[in-house]
């Protein structure tokens, strides 16, 4: 069912009254009758010509609280959606990292159970205290060695690469060749 456009009621009224008045006409009438008619006739003019733009006005004003409604209720309805999808996914989020933790967890547990756990563990700390030392007695042995050479540069000239040398006054050094001449490599 269609509704008739308000504008076109009020011409198919007028058009009706103006066939009336033209009906009225052709009867006959005395003067009073067709004054009274005439004055009844212009009154319901008069009161349809303020209902059509009232009628008009009502109709936009209707219309655009209907728009403001809708555009509210989508934004809302937006918004909800939004939201809702945003706490699906952070729910989803929680449940993957929880099932990532238990399965590290799993896969720590079995690695321990693999490797020997706390064996390996006391081995690798064995182990890695003996390289310590080692480095440690090293380091000592060296040092010790180099405040020998220099408490006894005669004893150790030989074994640190050296030649003992005398120069013009006499004196006896130690002297060790940064570059080495060609002859004295192959020796």
């Amino acid at each position: 069912m269609s509704v008739k456009d308000p504008f076109q009621a009020l011409v198919d009224e007028i058009t009706l009254v103006r066939n009336d008045v033209e009906r009225l006409q052709r009867t006959s009438l005395d003067r009073k009758e067709a004054e009274k008619l005439n004055a009844v006739v212009a009154q319901g003019l008069d009161r349809m010509a303020k209902v059509g733009p009232a009628l008009q006005q009502r109709i936009e004003q209707s219309l655009a609280t209907a728009a403001l409604d809708l555009r509210q209720h989508t934004v809302y309805a937006a918004t909800e959606g939004a939201k809702e999808a945003i706490r699906a996914a952070q729910l989803e989020s929680i449940k993957a990292a929880g099932d990532l933790r238990k399965a590290a967890g799993e896969a720590r547990r079995e690695a321990w159970r693999w490797f020997g756990g706390f064996w390996v563990w006391l081995v690798s700390a064995v182990l890695t205290g003996a390289l310590l030392a080692l480095l440690a007695a090293f380091w000592i042995v060296e040092s010790g060695n180099a405040r020998e050479f220099g408490k006894y540069p005669g004893i150790f000239c030989d074994r640190a690469g050296g030649t003992i040398v005398t120069n013009a006054d006499g004196y006896r050094f130690c002297g060790i060749w940064i570059d080495k001449l060609p002859e004295q490599a192959s020796e």
